[in-house]
């Protein structure tokens, strides 16, 4: 049985190199890595996979929905990633080696994406927690407006990387619809440019503990120094959450009983 499998996936249809991806992980039950070549836009890669201790990697873009409903697995992208990467993603790690397009995890429901360049508009959207697990996303410079919207749950990391951290941000619409879960910015933030729902909390030590591994996890990912990694963890950060445990109270039909 492999351990490892290369496709080369020039001109392969996506639905065709999907069924391709999970026929060899059915015959290989020891199969610990994949690697796509020349990937050009096809869709739904790992796409609800589930198998622990595999890497798949991918050289080149790939195309909307990367790792949707995935459970376990690790993928990792040498290149930029269309729309959505994350998507509802249960467990396991998505590694993007560039940017990413709109809505970069919608909805995830646990494991982590790292992005290191910057991502689209309505990243982290519906972000929940569930059953226990805490989704993170992690985004090394800037990130689109709508950043967090209606999150319900789970933490997202703005690192701003290509700023210091005593500027403002260009970021607007943060929040929006938020009910759940947190946002760290590095950098600042004025109220003007959040969201309905979204507030701003004081950021203290126990917000910095909580932080300190994703960074540090995600510095190690991309190889950072640790210079970086100590700038970015000594930095100023901005910290969003929910205006109120029920935001939205004064919308429901009062309890007339």
């Amino acid at each position: 049985m492999s351990k490892e499998v290369t496709i080369d996936t020039s001109g392969i249809y996506y639905k065709e190199l999907n069924e391709q991806i999970n026929e060899i992980i059915k015959d290989n039950p020891d199969l610990e890595r994949i690697t796509l070549n020349n990937v050009l836009g096809q869709r739904f890669i790992g796409n609800g996979i589930s198998k622990n201790n595999l890497t798949i990697v991918i050289n080149g873009i790939p195309g909307g929905d990367l790792a949707m409903f995935m459970k376990g697995p690790r993928v990792e992208v040498y290149g930029n990633a269309d729309h959505a990467p994350g998507n509802t993603l249960d467990e396991g790690k998505v590694i993007i080696h560039g940017s990413s397009g709109d809505a970069t995890g919608h909805s995830m429901r646990g494991g982590s994406v790292y992005v290191q360049g910057s991502v689209g508009y309505r990243s982290g959207i519906h972000m929940k927690e569930y059953k226990g697990k805490t989704p993170v996303l992690v985004i090394g410079e800037t990130a689109g407006d709508f950043l967090g919207e209606y999150m319900a749950g789970g933490i997202i990391i703005n690192l701003n990387m290509q700023s210091e951290d005593t500027k403002f941000v260009k970021n607007s619409m943060l929040g929006t619809g938020i009910h759940g879960g947190v946002i760290y910015i590095r950098g600042k933030v004025n109220e003007s440019q959040l969201g309905v729902a979204a507030d701003i909390k004081e950021f203290k030590k126990e917000d910095l503990e909580k932080i300190t591994y994703y960074i540090e996890d995600y510095c190690n990912e991309f190889n950072y120094s640790d210079e970086i990694k100590n700038k970015l963890l000594n930095s100023n950060y901005t910290k969003i959450a929910p205006i109120s445990s029920r935001p939205f109270k004064k919308l429901y039909t009062p309890d007339i009983r």
